[in-house]
């Protein structure tokens, strides 16, 4: 099989090249995006993870235009190529997250929930609609925060972790929807090679409070989880992109699980130990 691959070099797409090759198929990283043009003629799956981070800087309305366009342009780029192609892929897998359904408390989120209202709900529903618009199989993967010893959002906790004020944001009750980069890669591989259509979460069925994550991080590392970070000077320090780590999503795999697909790791508390096993 040959895969195209856009934002092959990030976190999740490196551990998709190598997942791929590692059982034989032939995975193509896409060149950066503007750079050259995209041709997508004789793959047979198309893998889209580009578009630039969320927690990379302040949310200033400048930032807050490149998190948007560095998504639809990239996904609108891809399905011209797609369309383009003398022999079109089968399948393209489109990132997502589940910020598409914004904070929601302890509302219990299946793919068939409403998208929130926020602005990163708004991004994930903009995203979203740009893939379905793909003349061949299109699925969307709302992946949670990815856990990874390379860093990602696990890589900005862990200082104050190994200088032993480490703890949970905010009041520690909102919700934690995580999935272990292992897992992260085996789904993508799945929705490739299955018939899966549409939105699907990428979460650990396994799902924890922030404040309960905390405690396992430092379990995991033998170190303290007593310090929590107040909202306050969270929103003073971040600005707008506070609200996304103060509020969570109670994601559920059900897609995911209602097709087979079975994870690795279902607890946290195993996730951590295998990513980090001397603490």
């Amino acid at each position: 099989m040959r895969v195209a691959i856009a934002g092959a070099s990030g976190l999740i797409g490196t551990e998709v090249v190598r997942a791929l090759r590692a059982r034989g198929d032939e995975a193509l990283a896409l060149p950066r995006f503007g750079t050259a043009p995209w041709s997508v003629d004789g793959a047979d799956a198309v893998v889209n993870l580009a578009g630039a981070s969320v927690a990379g800087k302040r949310w200033t309305p400048a930032y807050k235009k490149e998190i948007v366009d560095s998504r639809l342009l990239t996904t609108r780029a891809l399905i011209d190529a797609i369309r383009s192609a003398k022999r079109k892929p089968r399948v393209l897998v489109n990132a997502s997250a589940v910020g598409y359904y914004g904070g929601r408390g302890d509302e219990v989120l299946e793919e068939s929930a409403a998208a929130g209202s926020d602005f990163l709900a708004s991004v994930g529903r903009q995203w979203e609609a740009e893939a379905q618009r793909a003349p061949v199989r299109a699925v969307q993967v709302r992946t949670g925060i990815v856990l990874s010893a390379r860093g990602g959002a696990l890589g900005k906790m862990l200082p104050p972790f190994k200088a032993f004020v480490g703890g949970p944001i905010g009041s520690g009750k909102q919700w934690f929807p995580w999935i272990h980069i292992a897992d992260e890669v085996a789904a993508i591989l799945w929705c490739i090679d299955h018939e899966m259509t549409g939105p699907v979460n990428l979460v650990a069925p396994g799902i924890v409070t922030m404040k309960e994550f905390a405690k396992a991080l430092g379990h995991a590392l033998h170190r303290p989880s007593w310090a929590p970070v107040p909202a306050a000077p969270l929103k003073i320090l971040l600005g707008e992109i506070a609200s996304a780590l103060l509020e969570g999503q109670r994601a559920v795999p059900r897609k995911l699980l209602d097709s087979g697909f079975r994870f690795r790791f279902e607890d946290v508390n195993a996730a951590l130990r295998d990513l980090f096993p001397g603490g």
